[in-house]
């Protein structure tokens, strides 16, 4: 796939998070791993981190409006709350603002039709804000493989992905070994989202749009990881910011 023009980079907005003062400044910040930045940079795209604020959904529209994409990245779990669900003593790094702010500006792009790739944490907000549930702790459902990233540790396991869906186009292969730090997953599949991957123990491993309308792909892995290597995950990440480099509707 052809990388755009160097003159034509997108900008494309990555979601960040909130740090501790002392984590790594002295006062309170945000940021986001450098990987996401580097991958997008690679295939021609441009990544600007934003701070997760309360947002109504007028400020979202005004926040997506000068981007050409949106990744939602990956991150702590999301509020139980939010899916009708009490909290697993497992549950970990929980921030209601991050949550409503992340799935406001999901919410704006897509009315937009702004390209969105969603990673990890970023496949739980899509699904939650569609209505679906999650798994809480996949120790408990028997599938510890994918490790929980509070505890540090990063899995693998081989993604099937279905034949003729818009991941399948992007990556290039149906079958990758991915790389992955999560121990929350799908369980309820939200409304109009359809499962275009599976692990082997058939956790959910990638979401689109039913109707396949715009172009949103979510991943349950973290291709970033992977990305400098080439490959699928490069191509994931190459056919996103192609899809942000091509004509943008206009909402005047």
């Amino acid at each position: 796939m052809r990388r755009p023009p160097r003159g034509a980079r997108p900008l494309v907005a990555v979601t960040g998070r909130p740090t501790k003062a002392g984590q790594p400044w002295r006062a309170r910040g945000f940021g986001s791993q450098a990987r996401y930045a580097e991958a997008l940079d690679r295939a021609g795209g441009l990544g600007a981190v934003l701070l997760p604020v309360p947002t109504s959904p007028e400020d979202a529209a005004t926040r997506i409006a000068p981007f050409a994409g949106l990744l939602l990245s990956g991150g702590p779990d999301v509020e139980p709350s939010r899916y009708g669900a009490e909290a697993h003593p497992a549950t970990y790094g929980v921030d209601s603002v991050v949550d409503s702010f992340e799935e406001a500006l999901l919410v704006a792009a897509l009315a937009r039709r702004v390209p969105v790739l969603a990673i990890c944490r970023g496949l739980q907000v899509l699904n939650v804000a569609f209505g679906g549930t999650l798994h809480q702790h996949l120790d408990d459902a028997e599938l510890p493989g994918h490790r929980g990233a509070q505890q540090g540790e990063g899995g693998s396991v081989v993604v099937e992905v279905v034949a003729g869906s818009r991941l399948a186009g992007a990556l290039g292969t149906t079958t990758l070994r991915s790389a992955c730090f999560h121990h929350q997953a799908v369980d309820r599949l939200g409304g109009g989202l359809v499962a275009t991957a599976r692990s082997a123990d058939g956790v959910v491993e990638g979401l689109e749009l039913v109707d396949g309308e715009g172009w949103l792909v979510a991943v349950q892995w973290h291709p970033e990881e992977l990305a400098a290597e080439g490959g699928p995950h490069h191509a994931l990440f190459e056919a996103f910011v192609a899809a942000c480099a091509g004509p943008q509707p206009r909402f005047d």
